[in-house]
């Protein structure tokens, strides 16, 4: 290809950058140039769509473009040069403004001499960078899709980033002055490693025979913001037996910054040959590495801080927090496939929201992460719930117990193949800060490894002193773990502690921690097969009486709820304080108790009250939250209870009644609301209907009498 089908080249993206419209009618690069003009941007991205849908363009321009992407940055950057407009705000004079001034008052005294090395680089003069973005249309490629043919085309590959380097400057033009001549030289460097020049090479100096040496002005030189990067094949795209495949990203200038170590990201970049240098090259002879330079990042899941609501879902989620319903139909969206279980989904979906975190004046930290763990019989689909929330989770990591070690999970001390430093590289629980890390099979753990997570629980940090790095990680993250009872299936004949089987430091920790049994039971039994059977044959759910929300609904619906900060107002205080009391009351008479109460245990219930508030959108933590997360944490141990019922001969109704004889001594009254009532045996894990049942049962045996309208109760003194 000559030169002169370049030039045309550049007229036509000349052509395109000045005339593309977009579907308003506006001209988009021109408009960016102005932007770049006026200094507000550095990056300009030309995207291949445009090139597609612009009317004069022919399909060969673009197959170059595609296929020689490199050289056409290039030609690019050329036409952004002579199109550039000038800027219409006023703008202060930078240090690089007063040096291009008095390079241009240079150039213009030397005009006569040609003298090729004094002439100045455009790279040098240019205060933006070009990128090509590939059509975001089609399946990305996966890692082992990308061949030698490859090389020099655009490609767009999937994956997750496992590593990424600092941000280091990168020298793009250096710049000399010779000590004889006074001459400033320029040299482009193009490669990641050049020769830097010793002797002056200008007319001058030849002319006189005298060498002159060269002092690198590294304020005059530029350079760009560089970041390596690895990306990892995802788990899904890898062949049976194969082990994952990683690639060497390299990001500049505007794109660095913008990915971490656990992102699954699209990229789309020029794929590139890089002949190895040093001894490694002596060692690999004639072979080449492979490396990607980045073009444009697309994040597959955005964190729920960068989450941008468009007009309609803000309109979506507006309707659906007026929705008296919200919070059953959210919790029944999440994983609706699964038969059951609506209080563990939750719990689930309390697990997402979270609640704020509180930072005291001396510095002290409060976590807002809820930490849940469903303990339970085989084949309850503990497993499969935790997958679902990793998937609906903006970040989340999934380990296994056996699978993962103590340094796995929080960090492990490594050697960078680039620097040969000692660098830290986080482990699962520092990808998933920020998220969520679900851990399953907990109980199958080493106790060792188990200690590590004590601290990440807590203070939500990951505390380092290895190989001489001394640091603190940070590591504010949700956990989520399954696990089975001590002999793989609950053991009703033992005690709950024996049952469970984890220390009471990490048991104190969850907020939530969920036993569920399976029950022989012929109504439930048969439902369930039904609506595996359906989901088997239908491949969805049956239906809920709603469409379920889709998942990126639910990130969207659950970002803007995490933005409120609800507080707990004074008249909740001393309410919350008895509940408290009368749970630790209760342990203590129980000679087995089910759970473990500790100060954390009120933590964990204004947790779970401030996550409810910020489900409805309110600013303030109402009695009927502070109600719902008491009764969430008896409902997780509602198994127990039920079989400690049958244990005692007790009966629904008996046992109510029970309840309610218990509160009224304990409060000294006559008279109890029909709320109140309600209640208290919700707690317990009853309905109201039973509650209704009970009360006119003992109404006829005169026991009590029951108000006709408020259906408040008074007890009878016998």
């Amino acid at each position: 290809m000559n030169d002169l089908d370049f030039k045309q080249d550049e007229e036509i993206a000349r052509d395109f950058l000045e005339n593309f419209a977009d579907a308003n009618g506006e001209a988009k690069y021109i408009d960016i140039l102005q932007d770049v003009a006026n200094r507000k941007t550095k990056a300009i991205q030309i995207e291949l769509e445009d090139l597609l849908n612009y009317k004069d363009l022919d399909e060969e321009f673009l197959r170059r473009v595609t296929e020689n992407t490199r050289r056409y940055i290039g030609i690019f950057a050329n036409a952004i040069d002579r199109l550039m407009p000038e800027p219409t705000e006023v703008l202060l004079d930078d240090e690089n403004d007063i040096l291009m001034t008095q390079r241009a008052e240079e150039s213009t005294e030397n005009a006569g001499g040609s003298d090729p090395q004094r002439r100045m680089p455009p790279e040098i003069k240019r205060l933006y960078e070009v990128y090509i973005k590939a059509s975001p249309k089609g399946r990305p490629y996966t890692l082992r899709e990308v061949k030698a043919s490859n090389i020099g085309q655009l490609v767009r590959i999937s994956g997750i980033v496992t590593r990424c380097s600092d941000v280091k400057p990168l020298m793009q033009v250096a710049v000399y002055t010779c000590e004889e001549c006074g001459f400033e030289i320029y040299q482009e460097v193009t490669a990641r490693i050049y020769m830097p020049l010793f002797d002056c090479p200008s007319e001058q100096c030849r002319v006189n025979h005298a060498k002159g040496n060269l002092i690198a002005q590294l304020r005059a030189s530029k350079f760009l913001k560089f970041q390596e990067a690895k990306l990892q094949e995802l788990a899904e795209h890898v062949p049976k037996g194969h082990i994952p495949r990683a690639m060497t990203v390299h990001f500049r200038g505007e794109l660095t910054r913008k990915v971490s170590p656990g992102d699954i990201v699209d990229v789309s970049g020029i794929f590139l040959p890089m002949p190895y240098t040093g001894f490694r090259a002596m060692k690999a002879g004639l072979i080449a590495d492979t490396y990607l330079e980045a073009m444009s990042v697309t994040h597959f899941k955005k964190k729920y801080e960068q989450y941008e609501l468009r007009d309609d879902e803000e309109e979506q989620i507006a309707r659906l927090a007026e929705d008296g319903d919200i919070y059953n139909k959210l919790s029944r969206s999440l994983a609706p496939e699964i038969f059951g279980h609506e209080d563990v989904k939750k719990a689930l979906l309390l697990l997402l929201v979270g609640a704020p975190h509180r930072k005291l004046k001396d510095g002290m930290k409060i976590r807002g992460d809820l930490h849940v763990c469903l303990m339970g019989d085989p084949g309850v689909a503990k497993s499969q719930l935790l997958k679902h929330i990793i998937n609906v989770a903006p970040r989340g990591v999934y380990t296994t117990g056996k699978g993962s070690s103590g340094v796995g999970l929080t960090a492990a001390v490594q050697k960078d193949p680039v620097t040969n430093e000692m660098v830290l590289e986080g482990g699962a629980l520092v990808l998933a800060d920020m998220g969520i890390c679900a851990i399953d099979e907990f109980d199958k753990m080493d106790e060792s490894d188990r200690t590590s997570i004590h601290e990440v629980m807590e203070q939500q940090t990951v505390s380092i002193a290895k190989a001489g790095i001394t640091t603190s990680l940070n590591a504010r993250t949700a956990i989520l773990a399954a696990a089975n009872p001590a002999w793989g299936r609950y053991d009703l004949r033992r005690t709950p502690a024996e049952n469970i089987n984890l220390p009471p430091a990490l048991l104190s920790r969850f907020d939530l921690l969920w036993l569920i049994l399976d029950r022989a039971d012929m109504d439930t039994d048969l439902e369930m097969a039904r609506h595996v059977l359906h989901v088997h044959q239908m491949k969805e759910s049956p239906d809920l009486g709603f469409t379920p929300l889709e998942p990126s609904v639910l990130r969207a619906y659950i970002s803007a709820a995490r933005k409120l900060s609800p507080v707990v107002p004074r008249e909740l205080e001393e309410y919350i304080a008895s509940a408290y009391s009368s749970i630790r009351q209760e342990e203590a008479k129980s000679n087995a108790p089910h759970s473990y109460t500790t100060v954390r245990t009120l933590l964990s219930i204004l947790r779970i009250s401030a996550a409810l508030a910020r489900l409805r959108f309110s600013h303030h933590v109402a009695q009927s939250d502070v109600d719902e997360s008491l009764r969430l944490m008896q409902m997780s141990k509602f198994s127990l209870y039920s079989d400690d019922r049958h244990k005692s001969g007790l009966d629904a109704i008996s046992d109510i009644y029970s309840i309610l004889r218990d509160e009224a001594a304990r409060s000294n009254k006559v008279d109890v609301s029909y709320a109140h009532a309600l209640n208290w045996i919700s707690r317990k894990g009853y309905s109201e209907a039973q509650l209704k049942e009970c009360l006119e049962e003992y109404a006829a045996l005169n026991v009590w009498q029951i108000h006709p309208n408020t259906f408040d109760i008074r007890f009878i003194d016998a």
